[in-house]
């Protein structure tokens, strides 16, 4: 077992402190220390705001992912841990999509969904490249892939939806008719990226069923706010349900031919979450 280095102990006290910001940021976030962020800039972040925004109960995903965080920040202070190869290599990312939650919460708090578009962007590409550093490093055991795999998985799936969603709320907060021949234009491009990021997502990261799941979630809540709250569509609710099942198949396809070339003798395990 390696000794850790002063370059690992400053690394977990930057994910406490980034844990600390997410927190504060969620509290701004949820309305506690600011304004809900439903409510910000004449609602452009709302439920109902755009046809492709998921249904309300699709946010109770980040009460999972927030506890996923913490127990990260715990588990990597844990004996053992601290030297971690696998930690060694996603700390510094996972502290940074921390800041980038709480910078978008703090972003959004003034109004400026354009900046926030930016920054969850941002937030997404981390991500991208916490899942690739996983990919590449095997798990330490049970608890470690539940606590970073699993949290990881899900925060990047549910990411990958909601920078589609704020892309839209974005171009309707400037004048697009959410309901319009533009707005089902953007509607149909956003299902169009998610479903094609989740393909690539599924092939590039090994199958990892928690961020599909995650993204499948996010886009059967938004089916299932077109068809039961405005904007209605079932156009797009049909087209966020085929980009749902897509997304998870591609996931299945993955992970049934990682078991066949394991079976064969080739490399390329399918991920565990």
């Amino acid at each position: 077992m390696s000794t850790p280095t002063g370059a690992d102990r400053a690394r977990q006290v930057t994910v406490t402190v980034a844990e600390v910001a997410c927190v504060l940021g969620t509290l701004v976030g949820v309305g506690v220390l600011g304004t809900e962020v439903s409510a910000v800039s004449g609602g452009a972040l709302a439920a109902d705001s755009t046809l492709v925004a998921p249904a309300g109960p699709a946010f109770s995903i980040w009460s999972v992912i927030y506890a996923g965080l913490a127990a990260y920040t715990v588990w990597q202070w844990l004996p053992g841990q601290a030297a971690s190869e696998r930690h060694r290599r996603i700390g510094w990312w996972v502290a940074a999509s921390m800041v980038l939650n709480a910078a978008w919460l703090l972003v959004v708090q003034q109004g400026w969904i354009w900046g926030s578009v930016a920054v969850i962007a941002a937030l997404l590409a981390t991500l991208v490249e916490i899942g690739r550093r996983l990919t590449a490093t095997p798990s330490g055991g049970l608890v470690d892939t539940v606590v970073t795999d699993g949290t990881l998985g899900l925060y990047l799936g549910w990411v990958a939806v909601a920078t589609g969603a704020n892309v839209a709320a974005a171009l309707v907060e400037a004048g697009t008719d959410p309901t319009g021949v533009l707005g089902y234009v953007v509607a149909l491009v956003v299902l169009a990226a998610v479903t094609l990021g989740g393909v690539v997502l599924a092939q590039r990261l090994g199958g990892r069923v928690t961020v599909a799941g995650a993204t499948a979630w996010g886009l059967a809540w938004l089916a299932q706010g077109r068809l039961t709250d405005s904007p209605a569509s079932v156009l797009v609710a049909v087209a966020a349900v085929v980009a749902a099942l897509v997304v998870l198949a591609a996931v299945i396809r993955v992970r049934l031919g990682g078991g066949r070339a394991a079976r064969s003798g080739r490399t390329g395990s399918p991920a565990v979450l």
